[in-house]
């Protein structure tokens, strides 16, 4: 939900233990991934984390420095178009980054390529996924894509698309194909990982039940279940080698989270084996009764 632009900075929610204890986890695992994988083997990430290394290969400052100073600029737009709450958030993830980073001795942990670029995209994801879970970033491109989105009509992915492969290119001519093609891997492996910890098991999901019993399936996900459900009238039937023979049905339409989906199905399935189901992933939700925890 976008913020408006006068809304009172919350210090309780800021600085409580929860949103403090997730950006110093976050912070600490991406310091990690940063000093112990990727700036021993010459790895980059995408994102600003990637162009931040990139910047310390060629003139080898600390990483922390271009990481942070990349990021103000969409802490900014990120003040404008979201809100002061998560510019305030993300100016502390980076404050405490800029700490750590400064002052946390991390050993290098493997010199294997696969394994750093696996295990640092892991490590990265976790960081970046902890951050936002407290409420901010400490790579801003997603502010951008976001805000591109709504001006110009690309979507967030294909903005980060777009951006990242400038910066892996540039890796490939300067640092060479194999280390572009293994910083490509850490970034896919980082954005899973991120993409894991913000959703969790709450990644919501749209669950579709057509039955020969829909009044049963009805009530057992709205009073059994206390889910809302939608209804769209459909046709069952036209099956092979019985093409024609069709008839009126219900396809009900539940929203639930990962968890909730697999107890309904299972559900389901024990009160009517003939239902038949399927899964489709929701990129966003919002509106009537189901509610997502909101991480700004």
């Amino acid at each position: 939900m976008t913020l408006s632009i006068s809304e009172s900075i919350n210090l309780k929610a800021i600085f409580s233990f929860k949103s403090l204890l997730w950006k110093l986890f976050g912070v600490t695992f991406a310091v990690i991934a940063i000093k112990g994988f990727m700036i021993p083997n010459h790895f980059l990430d995408g994102g600003l984390l990637g162009i931040s290394i990139l910047i310390h290969e060629f003139y080898h400052i600390n990483v922390g420095y271009p990481l942070i100073i990349l990021n103000i600029p969409f802490v900014i737009l990120g003040y404008k178009k979201i809100g002061k709450n998560f510019a305030v958030h993300s100016l502390l993830s980076l404050l405490f980054l800029g700490i750590i980073i400064s002052f946390l001795p991390v050993p290098t942990v493997t010199n294997d390529h696969f394994l750093t670029a696996v295990f640092g995209g892991v490590f990265v994801g976790l960081g970046i996924g902890f951050v936002i879970r407290g409420g901010g970033v400490i790579d801003g491109l997603e502010v951008l894509a976001d805000y591109t989105y709504k001006e110009f009509g690309f979507s967030t992915s294909e903005i980060i698309i777009a951006i990242n492969t400038i910066v892996f290119l540039i890796i490939a001519f300067f640092l060479g194909l194999e280390k572009a093609m293994y910083s490509i891997l850490t970034f896919f492996t980082a954005v899973k990982v991120s993409d894991y910890v913000v959703d969790g098991f709450e990644k919501m999901i749209s669950l579709s039940i057509i039955s020969p019993n829909p009044e049963q399936i009805k009530s057992l996900i709205v009073n059994d279940f206390n889910k809302a459900i939608t209804v769209y009238k459909g046709e069952r039937g036209n099956l092979p080698g019985s093409y024609g023979i069709k008839h009126d049905c219900d396809i009900i339409v539940t929203v639930v989270t990962r968890l909730e989906a697999h107890k309904i199905k299972k559900t389901i399935k024990a009160l009517d084996p003939k239902a038949f189901m399927y899964v489709q992933n929701i990129k966003e939700v919002g509106g009537g009764i189901t509610s997502k925890k909101s991480h700004h």
